[in-house]
């Protein structure tokens, strides 16, 4: 069976497992938008891709998808995945290209904070350097390794492992270059063992 080129689409607000009574959305995707989202939940798993494509429906950002599902062939499939980026351990991190920080500690399933580079470029009075440029001071000067590339974000992911001296640093700017409202959002820096630097592909303005 060919993979239909046009697919209508339903969403609501996603329940929980409980029945919605929320407001049901139809629209009509592309293909290609369907992968796109697809991917943000599977990564390149052509396996898995094929399965949500089957059983018509998957969860994303907070909301349920569902269509007729249909059978896509390896070939075909394949052939459509390869429009879309690869991880590439070769890629060189670009700290210019770097638009938010993923601050998270331990075992934690999530991160403890997400700093976009506008809010951690804000600097405090008087101040010439922000807690952004501390940030990439310590990426410059530690072992960045390539995490893979997110379809969620569109971008790669590069990791820095964080020693008890290199926290203890970013803590010291964080009270030193940060405003204040920022200051209190960086309490979690206690606890850091990592942050990951996502640089979209292609740059930013």
């Amino acid at each position: 069976m060919q993979i239909p080129d046009v697919i209508p689409i339903r969403y609501s607000e996603d329940e929980a497992g409980y029945v919605s009574f929320r407001p049901v959305v139809r629209q009509t995707f592309r293909i290609h938008e369907l992968l796109d989202m697809v991917l943000s939940v599977t990564g390149k798993d052509a396996a898995r891709v094929r399965q949500i494509l089957r059983s018509g429906t998957v969860v994303f950002h907070f909301y349920r998808y569902w269509w007729e599902g249909f059978e896509a062939g390896e070939a075909e499939l394949a052939a459509l995945l390869a429009e879309f980026p690869d991880a590439d351990p070769a890629r060189q991190f670009r700290a210019q290209n770097c638009t938010l920080a993923l601050v998270e500690g331990g075992d934690s399933a999530g991160g403890l904070l997400e700093l976009d580079r506008p809010r951690a470029s804000r600097r405090r009075l008087l101040r010439r350097r922000s807690f952004w440029d501390a940030l990439l001071a310590a990426s410059a000067s530690a072992p960045l390794v390539y995490s893979g590339y997110s379809y969620a974000r569109r971008a790669d992911l590069y990791r820095m492992e964080l020693t008890a001296e290199s926290r203890k640093s970013l803590v010291a700017a964080a009270r030193s270059f940060a405003p204040r409202n920022l200051v209190r959002e960086l309490g979690p820096l206690a606890n850091v063992t990592h942050i990951v630097f996502v640089c979209p592909r292609g740059g930013v303005a």
